[in-house]
């Protein structure tokens, strides 16, 4: 349980950004089966219904349908995913009940979560127009090493080959919001190039209950990627991306004498600034007529956070990442068995240094070291058995040196029905909050962390109906030792935190269907039950039932679409500090459904209208205990694509 640590670390802390173009695998291979680049170090795809690994692709034109800008609501539609949004404040995921700094995330290559606090703030992260999502369950330490324990969230902008030309987007609506993104994108024999760019502000809704102050926020990204491919044997990628984001906070109530201690009140001129740079280069070798192949990596983030409250800045941090790869991947055998090795050495340095005026446990600088090797294993049989083992070692020099393992493999039988299962272990380090953040009288972090350790399985089966319909469950259960917790101990009462000497356990059921009756038809639907315990105790911020439904009907002169989306959070847990102790609260937060409905209309080859209405009945609801969330609320807007 570490809401009390992501409570007070959001005081200092809210990261949106804006996502980018990347070098990319083409979305489907040429049978037309969608494929997955992230379940392998060797950068090659991988069809999504042969991987052994639980893995849920969004494509563009789902994301598109559904007009769903932000990214941390487009993935309420995967099945395990857990989002808890506060606005003015963290915007977090949880994979299968792990913990929000258990999924390790990347934009298009670019490991994107901070150093800071060791996990990725999804607020503010908005939707580009040509992207796809994948996101992959379950431990892969083994293949990506601390951060992703409990899978990985890969958000992919596609290449210019894949979505060529200029393609534009502007919209307006409720709560004064803007909404505008260009991308120009092409490719030649030897040339794929992206650039994009995009804006957004909103003014906001009050997050305080009965609240007057908006919370609004403004960012703006641009982005850029070109490969160069001189000959079939070498190729040279480069990506960079900025962004800038200005946001109002929203603060609790400090005022022990104050009947709202605890609660989310009004926080005139608070606000926070983040600004963050990225950068890839990736050199490929190719020899042996294509089946072997060799890349070097380099990449490179820095992201500057500043707080303020009026013209005073109070808060401040600047973390950075210097990341190296090389990867040697070789295929034998044949079209019937076919075999692929995998190596990969990873050398990664991480800083970080404390740049608040004072008031902090430490000033100056930290920073780690970390080297991985990684072997990986991979085996087709005729297309329909699949196996894959993967292991890992790191070296590093702050924590304990760690070995993490995963082995899986798929099935499909003459009826078109796949049986699937894994086992695999992971692990995470401790971040720098955890470590050394202090909130004068609230929190101390704990330099003698150790950290913690995962190990889980999972199986499955999946039902094909030719091309009308798929329909899957999957069993998983993950058990993780050394969880780091937040106490309270005497006699100052001041939240630190600790490893947990017992287990914590997450096991659950996720269901997926998608369909289409006929062609003009796409349904989407998914379930997630989960039972997540820590010490005995459920754990915060995960619903036992979460649920999601998308429909989609196009004309068939495919001029006209609309889509109805339905989502559900079933009941679930937080806790609140209203205690002048600061000491926690157990709360109930209730369940809700909340209902979008959108339609576009194409006037003519290059400009379409679209518009939509979210939170359609005007639900009232939290996601994070007192923070307040936007009524019913309108957009309508204009796309442009030559």
């Amino acid at each position: 349980m570490k809401t009390a640590y992501t409570s007070l670390l959001a005081l200092a802390v809210a990261t949106p950004a804006f996502a980018s173009s990347n070098p990319s695998q083409p979305a489907t291979n040429a049978a037309g089966e969608t494929i997955v680049v992230t379940a392998s170090r060797s950068n090659a795809g991988i069809a999504a219904d042969r991987l052994g690994a639980s893995v849920t692709v969004l494509d563009a034109a789902a994301i598109e349908a559904r007009q769903t800008r932000v990214v941390s609501d487009v993935l309420r539609d995967v099945p395990g995913v857990a989002v808890s949004r506060a606005i003015g404040g963290l915007t977090q995921i949880r994979l299968r009940g792990s913990e929000a700094n258990h999924a390790l995330v990347l934009i298009d290559g670019i490991e994107a979560s901070d150093p800071f606090n060791g996990e990725f703030d999804f607020n503010g992260l908005i939707a580009d127009q040509a992207v796809r999502i994948e996101v992959l369950r379950g431990q892969q330490s083994s293949l990506y090493g601390s951060d992703a324990i409990g899978g990985v969230v890969h958000y992919l902008t596609l290449s210019g080959a894949e979505a060529p030309g200029f393609t534009a987007r502007a919209e307006g609506g409720s709560f004064n919001t803007f909404d505008g993104a260009a991308r120009f994108a092409g490719a030649t024999d030897q040339l794929d190039y992206v650039v994009s760019g995009g804006y957004y502000r909103t003014d906001g809704t009050p997050v305080a209950r009965n609240g007057t102050r908006d919370v609004g926020s403004e960012t703006a990204g641009v982005n850029a990627k070109l490969a160069w491919t001189p000959s079939e044997s070498f190729k040279l990628t480069g990506v960079a991306r900025y962004s800038w984001n200005d946001y109002d906070v929203a603060n609790t109530e400090q005022n022990p004498a104050s009947p709202l201690f605890g609660f989310i009140v009004d926080s005139p001129g608070v606000r926070a600034t983040k600004e963050s740079l990225y950068g890839l280069l990736r050199a490929e070798l190719t020899g042996l007529d294509g089946r072997w192949v060799n890349a070097l990596t380099g990449q490179y983030a820095d992201v500057t956070r500043k707080g303020y409250t009026g013209a005073l800045r109070d808060t401040g941090s600047n973390g950075r990442r210097y990341k190296g790869s090389f990867e040697s991947s070789l295929r034998f055998g044949d079209e019937v068995v076919a075999h692929k090795l995998t190596g990969a050495l990873d050398l990664e340095r991480e800083e970080f240094q404390n740049t608040t005026p004072g008031g902090f446990a430490f000033t100056g600088r930290r920073n780690t070291t970390n080297l991985g090797l990684v072997g990986q294993y991979e085996l087709s049989i005729d297309e329909k058995a699949t196996f894959g083992a993967s292991v890992r070692q790191d070296w590093n020099n702050r924590f304990a040196d760690s070995t993490t393992w995963r082995v899986q493999g798929s099935y499909t039988l003459p009826t078109d029905t796949r049986v699937h299962a894994a086992y695999g272990t992971g692990v995470k380090n401790p971040g720098y909050f955890e470590l050394y953040g202090f909130v004068d009288g609230q929190y101390i972090g704990n330099p003698n962390l150790r950290p913690e350790k995962s190990e889980g399985w999972e199986a499955g089966l999946e039902q094909r109906f030719g091309e009308i319909a798929t329909i899957g469950a999957t069993w998983f259960d993950n058990r993780l030792k050394g969880e780091i917790f937040t106490t309270f101990p005497a006699p100052t009462f001041i939240a630190t935190p600790a490893n947990r000497t017992t287990k914590s356990r997450q096991r659950g059921i996720e269901a997926a269907l998608s369909a289409r009756p006929v062609p003009q038809w796409r349904i989407d639907a998914v379930y997630t039950w989960l039972d997540a315990d820590e010490n005995g105790a459920v754990e915060v911020r995960r619903a036992k039932h979460i649920a999601s439904f998308n429909s989609t009907w196009t004309t068939a002169d495919e001029r006209l679409s609309g889509t109805l989306t339905v989502r559900y959070n079933g009941r679930q847990q937080d806790v609140a500090f209203t205690d002048p102790s600061f000491v926690p609260v157990n709360v109930t937060l209730k369940d809700y459904v909340l209902v979008n409905l959108n339609a576009e209309y194409r006037l003519t080859g290059a400009i379409t209208l679209f518009g939509r209405v979210e939170n359609l009945f005007d639900e009232d609801y939290e996601e994070v205990f007192s923070y307040a969330t936007p009524g019913a609320s309108a957009y309508g807007g204009v796309r442009v694509k030559f």
